[in-house]
Parts: structure tokens; sequence; C-alpha cells
């Protein structure tokens, strides 16, 4: 059976939902001008209960796209701003002394929303960062001896600058390795920049999706058809990152570490996503081609000799994607 017929066996009662979630990638699109890349990798990181890492200059729609999302699913929104002196206390929350009942009582901080923007992630201390992650990775916050249990429907969407560097921290491998995606953003066109100054911002989508309709697409996209050699092909492009001298002297040279696992996971979700966010019921080679570089980019390290070189991680995926057979 070729993918088609296996896949329209299979997920006949999606329709639909996806055209709901289309409709909402349209919509958020005419409020966010020149940005399809990041508009697409917020969407797929939703459908995939994932988070998304953004490396851009200031000014590049960030905070507007993630206002967007979250009028779209009718969320709650909070922006904060890491800083070296931030506290885990300031982003998870802490106990309050009440007097009147004369016991703590737990005050919630501001990561107790559906989509959190966490602008300048680098800048905040290890402390922080690993109150983060086990809101990322586990969706609750621990103070004290009591854990608090996240929104089923929480997104991160963190950002980092590209250029400074002065008082930021590396993130955590741990921590980048939860990110569903690292999507790079560049400066808009001529004709897009026109565009944006004639825009108002407006988050009052007239085509939105409710969280319920969210968390049921979670589960029901799961049954868009991935063909066993499409699940090999993406296998074998996460083992190139990790034995790069089995396809090419080059690569070897380029990388220093490779993706994990997790890397594999992240590429069969976020490809069944893409595919139903365009409609469809089955997934593609390009489908998968398409989402590549956001998934592997902040998965694998770059050696000295590259960075001396001034190769790219962009450079080194496009590589990999010439030696590794796609089916």
């Amino acid at each position: 059976m070729t993918y088609s017929e296996v896949a329209l066996a299979r997920t006949s009662d999606v329709d639909e939902r996806i055209q709901t979630l289309g409709k909402l990638n349209q919509a958020i699109q005419r409020h966010i001008i020149g940005q399809k890349q990041l508009i697409e990798s917020l969407l797929i990181s939703l459908l995939c209960d994932g988070h998304v890492l953004i490396e851009s200059m200031p000014g590049l729609a960030k905070t507007t796209a993630a206002k967007a999302l979250a009028a779209g699913i009718d969320g709650k929104f909070h922006r904060i701003q890491f800083t070296p002196d931030l506290l885990p206390s300031d982003l998870i929350g802490t106990d309050v002394f009440n007097q009147a009942s004369q016991e703590f009582t737990f005050k919630k901080g501001p990561i107790f929303q559906n989509i959190l923007l966490a602008d300048e992630i680098n800048r905040a201390p290890a402390k922080v960062q690993s109150a983060l992650l086990e809101a990322m990775e586990e969706k609750q916050v621990t103070v004290g001896q009591s854990s608090y249990k996240l929104p089923d429907l929480f997104m991160v969407v963190a950002t980092q600058n590209p250029i400074e560097q002065e008082g930021t921290y590396n993130l955590p491998e741990a921590q980048l390795d939860r990110f569903l995606m690292q999507v790079i953003l560049d400066y808009p066109s001529h004709d897009e920049e026109l565009k944006i100054i004639d825009l108002e911002h407006n988050y009052t989508l007239t085509q939105k999706t409710s969280q319920e309709e969210i968390i049921e697409a979670r589960r029901l996209i799961s049954t868009i058809y991935v063909d066993d050699k499409l699940k090999d092909y993406i296998v074998s492009m996460v083992q190139a990152t990790r034995t790069p001298q089995l396809y090419s002297k080059e690569l070897a040279n380029w990388i220093s570490r490779g993706a994990s696992p997790r890397a594999s996971l992240a590429a069969l979700h976020a490809a069944r996503a893409y595919a139903w966010l365009y409609g469809e019921k089955y997934v593609l080679p390009e489908h998968i081609q398409a989402i590549w570089h956001n998934i592997l980019r902040h998965r694998i390290a770059l050696s000295y000799e590259a960075q001396a070189d001034n190769i790219s991680k962009n450079q080194v995926i496009d590589a990999l994607l010439r030696v590794v057979a796609i089916p």
C-alpha cells in the first residue's frame, strides 16, 4: 500500500480538527508578517507538548507571536525578563506567612501560565535554570516540601540574543535538549517591513481554538501515519550526528557532540504535527526535511575546528542532509 492508502484508512476522523488548526495558523500569520517559520514552530511545539528556543535580534516579533498564539487558544500569557539577579522564587512563587490563619500559603509565580515568554533566558543563574527545567520536564514546580502542578497546556517560549555574551550563562545540555525546536530569526525583507509598519497589532483573533481541542489534537496526532522507511531515515539522520566519521571526514571534523535519541523522538512528533498543520493525513519525506534544522540545531556541538573556520550549524545540517539517503 502507498503512504496515502494506509493513512486514509487510519485517520479519516480528524479532518475537522486539522482544518481548525490550519485556520489558526493562517490567522496568526496574518498578524505576524514575514515570520512564517516562527509561527509554524510555535504551533508545532504546542501540538507536540514541547517548548521553543528562539535566537534573534530584538524587534523581530517574538513577543507579538507568543501573545498572538496565547490569544488564539484563549490562554494566559506572561513575559518575564531573565536577569543575573533573578531568583527561583521570582519565577515559580514562594510560601507566604498568613498572619490571620497562622499558616504558610503558596503564592504562585508568573510561571503558572499557558504561554510563558522567558526573555533572554541565558542571563539567569543556574538555580533559576534548574527550577525552569523541572517545569519544562515535569510540568510542576517544587517549593520546600510541596510540588505544584502547572496547567495541562503549558509552553515555554525562550529567547536569547546571538551577539551579547557578557553577563550570560551557557544553558545546560539537559535543558537545551528539552526544547523541541530552536528557531533562528532573520530580519524581514523590504516588502515585509513595509507591511509591518502599516500593521496594527490586535490580538483579538476571529479564528480561535480551544485548549481542549489542542489537548485532543495532541492525542490524535499520534494517528498520523509514518512509514517504517521514514522512521528508519529519522534514526539514521540522528545516528549520523553521533558517527559522522562513517559519512565524511569533513563532518567528523565539524561535529564534536551528536544528538541524543530524544532528537529522533522530537523529529517524529514534529513531522506528524507539521503534516497535521497542513491538512495531511500522513508524513511525507519533505515534512521531515522541513523540520530538521530546528530539531538538530541546538542538539549538536561544533568542534573548535568548525568554529575557527566559521562553519555554522546550519551548514553542518545541510551536509548531513546531503549524505544521509532519504527514502
